[in-house]
């Protein structure tokens, strides 16, 4: 059976009203055109529906017993199709999930949870750390958003840069470079790499090979934590964000020094799918991200 759901609309004006003229009325139709899918309800049912009694029309007992039903898939099909465009922060009963690498958790997370916990008080955090390959979690809505340095490529994706971060070169206290850096003392140097994909090169690498230089990386870990261990107990400078990273660097109580070259400050983009574009909660959370890292980054300094 292929049922036309417009019978529906018809078919509840036409209780409500006891009329095919106020059934018309109330759906701006001609009386014509209710009367021929009045003709069309009572061939599907195989009821009269409406039956005249004198100058009015009278509802039949299977009319009567279904006239409550049928409002009622009236109101949920206008509800299905014409959602709510408020959001009521207080009920909010949500998990998302944010995926970032550790200095956007140890920088962000703690004020944004703060902040959601505030305003939304029933939804829920969950926080992953980075994968070291490129995942589908975005397209099948395992990941709600994307915080890092890159950007999807494809046109499902959205993408939008937040900010960037100076980049700074940071060592142990009392490191031989600690009061003063040029770039062939930065190249003489070790180095840590944080790349979740353990690639040894940067884009600073091509900056240091353009100047006829080039530095010795030691190691690549996934982590700006575990590079910044490794600075905190050797000569190994690791190169890395200014402000969201200075909570970690605080905590291992390292130097920092600016990076002795030019170099493009480091984007910070949020991504998520476009199926989320229109979806009132997660615009709301893409917000509070916004607002959250403007502050973390606009109180550095």
């Amino acid at each position: 059976m292929h049922a036309d759901l417009n019978l529906l609309t018809v078919l509840d004006a036409l209780l409500e009203e006891s009329s095919v003229m106020g059934a018309a009325e109330r759906l701006h139709l001609s009386s014509p055109a209710v009367s021929r899918t009045l003709g069309r309800i009572r061939k599907v049912t195989g009821d009269d529906i409406l039956v005249r009694t004198g100058h009015s029309m009278t509802p039949t007992p299977y009319a009567l017993g279904i006239r409550e039903e049928v409002h009622r898939l009236v109101r949920q099909a206008n509800a299905v199709l014409s959602p709510s465009r408020e959001l009521d922060l207080a009920e909010l009963d949500r998990t998302f999930t944010v995926q970032c690498h550790d200095a956007l958790t140890s920088s962000l997370v703690p004020a944004l949870v703060a902040r959601v916990a505030r305003h939304a008080p029933r939804v829920r955090l969950r926080v992953l750390a980075e994968h070291s390959a490129d995942t589908d979690d975005l397209r099948h809505g395992r990941v709600d958003l994307e915080l890092g340095g890159g950007t999807p490529e494809l046109p499902e994706f959205r993408s939008e840069t937040l900010g960037t971060d100076p980049l700074a070169v940071v060592m142990r206290s009392g490191h031989p470079c600690a009061d003063h850096l040029d770039l062939p003392a930065y190249a003489a140097q070790p180095h840590v790499v944080v790349s979740r994909r353990g690639r040894f090169s940067a884009p600073i690498d091509d900056l240091l090979a353009g100047a006829g230089l080039h530095r010795r990386v030691v190691a690549t870990v996934a982590t700006v934590h575990t590079a910044l261990q490794i600075a905190a107990t050797s000569d190994a400078l690791v190169t890395t964000t200014t402000i969201l990273c200075r909570p970690l660097i605080e905590a291992f109580g390292l130097a920092t020094q600016p990076l002795p070259a030019e170099a493009t400050e480091a984007a910070i983009n949020c991504n998520w799918h476009q199926r989320y574009d229109s979806d009132l909660a997660h615009a709301w959370l893409r917000d509070q991200v916004r607002t959250v890292l403007a502050e973390v980054l606009g109180g550095e300094g």
